[in-house]
């Protein structure tokens, strides 16, 4: 899958071109592509939710048991919510974040998405510029994707 990138600022123009291109395959893996767009918006959406400080749509797109492993621990929904939630806020709405989603896999109601990102700014007064790389499990129920597990890790660029 090719990479696709896209900034915390214009995310739903490249995440609408992204489903229209992922729609457009052959009818045999319509579905599949249908998904691929539908996991792709939900990290998007989740992404978004933080750059606008909704911690309420944020959290409305983790599922109930998830997992977020981040700087070396490892929280449930709530402790995250109560935790890590207002900084990754308080950071996602500080500094400029390039993203590309670099593989997409699905297999029956479970999805993965890879994707690294580029962080260059200032946040809580400390210049930022790192790497990153995320992993995100997606699980379907209902009819609805889900975040089910979380794992990010980020190192300084030089």
């Amino acid at each position: 899958m090719p990479q696709m990138y896209f900034s915390h600022k214009g995310q739903s123009m490249w995440f609408s071109l992204i489903a229209t291109a992922l729609l457009t395959v052959a009818p045999e893996r319509a579905v599949v592509a249908s998904d691929s767009a539908d996991v792709i918006a939900v990290v998007a959406k989740f992404h978004a939710a933080l750059s606008a400080g909704d911690s309420t749509a944020a959290l409305a797109l983790l599922a109930p048991d998830v997992m977020i492993l981040e700087t070396g621990g490892v929280e449930t929904r709530e402790q995250y919510r109560s935790g890590h939630l207002r900084g990754d806020i308080t950071f996602a709405r500080s500094v400029q974040s390039t993203r590309a989603v670099t593989q997409v896999r699905i297999d029956g109601n479970t999805a993965w998405v890879v994707s690294t990102s580029a962080t260059q700014g200032e946040s809580n007064g400390r210049p930022v510029n790192s790497t990153g790389a995320e992993l995100m499990v997606l699980r379907k129920a209902a009819g609805v994707w889900q975040i089910a597990a979380i794992h990010w890790s980020s190192r300084s660029r030089r």
